[in-house]
């Protein structure tokens, strides 16, 4: 006869206590019973053992019942004292001892009951958001050339910096802070403000540098749960260009170019975007991310986004919407016997009207069309590599001749080399030369000046420990300023410095 846990009753101890005290009274030469008394003892033993295994089987009834319910947690034995009925007796106080004692060594255990903090996702809110960012602190020297001129005529200048300058020395250009996490299997957020905004016209024109302004505001929906597929909403990057797409903190050259920059001044604007990247491509570029490689960022190997189309932190003036497309794919060379060796080719286009801030004030009564289309290739660096891209369209100009802006065409790209070197007593390091070029419009300044740039920049990029990267750049260049009321290209040598801490 089998027993579960707790099912022992008082029948079954006053059963168990008979029997042991009638085996001295025979040991000791007691007068045996007459049959018949023996059995109506026997009988009544007998009886006593069917009631116990009528009581066994009710408990274990109850207790396969209570499992099912919840497989999750032990039966409480109060509940099982709460439950009883007449017909289903109460346990005795021996049984729910046995049942709220621990159990034995070895004996296998429900797992534990989840509490409403743990229950859902498994993590509080706090344990799923990260706080990280980084700052870049730099020094520009002109070294030689234009870096003053007289009225009219350009002075040497960038549009990707505004601490090019000819009284200037140490400047902050990014002071980023990013707040992001996955709120559940369908939803995440990213919130990054920069810290290192100028502001003009404090006083009589004075700039003043380090005001907040939002970068990116965004949420990422996974309607399937899956992140190869992703649609984001709010304020983001515009997937136009390789180089645009990929973060600062992670690009060698120290500003982005002025032909695929000019597409999107600032990066960013206000809409939505879907994402697609197939598992494949997300194997091919994990494997680059742990490798060191410096990708574009967190974005899909096929993206489509509607914009508002004016730029970063502008509020939109007419009914029509950017519309942004981009696809790139990596090919991995083992087959060619360049082992680890991957190529990415891809393309951008974007189709648009935007309405220019004027001179005179405002913005122009006009919308004018803003067209490209672009290409894009990467051979990532193992220890060499190649990145190139380019791009043709039309946009908004300032025509000095008509002192209109006018739409006209635009052209430029850029070449870079770059190596790798994994060790060295400095550190990784990392050589780079980059050639650049542009003719065209920039809509981001006053009245869309017209750019003339051709740019030549040796760099040398090394990181002592992993949390700081220290940039030396040396270059050549030939630009015409971003105003329209000076004419003629500015030439100088450019010495520059940067230091990026990351945390």
């Amino acid at each position: 006869m089998s027993f579960v846990p707790g099912g022992i009753s008082t029948k079954l101890l006053a059963a168990t206590m008979l029997a042991t005290m009638a085996a001295p009274a025979l040991a000791q030469g007691a007068p045996v019973p007459a049959a018949a008394d023996q059995a109506g003892v026997i009988a009544d033993l007998q009886r006593q053992i069917d009631e116990l295994k009528a009581m066994v089987a009710q408990l274990q009834a109850a207790q396969q019942t209570a499992a099912s319910a919840a497989p999750s947690q032990p039966q409480n034995p109060v509940v099982l004292a709460q439950q009883a009925s007449p017909a289903n007796p109460a346990p005795s106080s021996q049984a729910i001892a046995a049942a709220a004692a621990p159990p034995a060594a070895g004996t296998p255990q429900s797992p534990p009951v989840q509490t409403a903090s743990t229950s859902r996702g498994g993590k509080r809110w706090y344990e799923k958001l990260m706080l990280r960012g980084y700052t870049q602190m730099r020094i520009n020297e002109i070294v030689s050339g234009d870096d003053v001129a007289p009225a009219g005529l350009s002075r040497l200048r960038s549009i990707g910096d505004s601490g090019i300058r000819d009284e200037g020395n140490f400047s902050l250009r990014r002071v980023r802070l990013i707040l992001q996490g996955d709120v559940n299997d369908y939803l995440s957020l990213y919130l990054q403000p920069d810290f290192a905004t100028a502001v003009s016209n404090q006083s009589v024109g004075e700039r003043r540098e380090g005001f907040a302004q939002l970068r990116d505001a965004y949420a990422d929906v996974f309607p399937t749960g899956d992140k190869s597929f992703r649609i984001r909403l709010g304020q983001s990057k515009i997937p136009y260009g390789w180089e645009n797409m990929q973060s600062s903190s992670n690009r060698l050259a120290l500003d982005r170019t002025d032909a695929i920059n000019s597409a999107a001044p600032g990066e960013r604007d206000l809409g939505v975007v879907a994402y697609y990247t197939p598992p494949h491509v997300q194997r091919i570029w994990d494997r680059l991310t742990e490798d060191g490689q410096k990708l574009f960022g967190n974005y899909g190997a096929f993206g489509l986004g509607a914009f508002n189309g004016q730029g970063l932190n502008r509020t939109e003036t007419n009914d029509n919407v950017m519309i942004v497309a981009l696809a790139t794919w990596p090919f991995e060379l083992d087959g060619l016997g360049l082992d680890g060796q991957v190529l990415e080719l891809g393309g951008s286009m974007m189709r648009n009207r935007i309405e220019i801030e004027q001179r005179t004030g405002g913005l122009s009564p006009v919308s004018y069309a803003d067209n490209r289309i672009g290409v894009h290739a990467i051979l990532y660096p193992q220890p060499f590599g190649l990145q190139a891209e380019w791009n043709w369209g039309r946009g908004p100009q300032f025509d000095p001749a008509t002192q209109q802006i006018e739409t006209r065409s635009l052209r430029g790209g850029y070449v870079q080399a770059m190596g790798r070197v994994r060790r060295s007593p400095l550190g990784p390091f990392y050589p780079f030369a980059r050639w650049q070029y542009y003719r065209g419009g920039f809509k981001g300044a006053i009245n869309s000046p017209r750019l003339e740039t051709e740019e030549l920049e040796l760099g040398l990029e090394f990181l002592p420990t992993p949390a700081l990267e220290l940039t030396v750049t040396y270059g050549w260049a030939s630009r015409r300023e971003a105003d329209e009321r000076r004419f003629g290209q500015a030439e100088g040598e450019l010495l520059r410095v940067q230091a990026q801490w990351n945390y």
